[in-house]
């Protein structure tokens, strides 16, 4: 029974660090990109000038 109680804490100190890193990753604006995904898709990559049929 003890080891159950040991895995329960250790499985929510690291859910904890976890939620943490992710709260925090919010507030320093890691998510913030708002303009590129959108514009990304809409413009194809230039070709590679490094053909092999010249």
């Amino acid at each position: 029974m003890s080891a159950i109680v040991i895995l329960l804490i250790a499985s929510i100190s690291v859910a904890a660090i976890f939620l943490a890193a992710f709260i925090w990753s919010v507030r320093t604006g890691q998510y913030d990109d708002e303009f590129s995904p959108p514009q990304r898709i809409l413009f194809d990559n230039k070709p590679s000038s490094n053909n092999s049929n010249q």
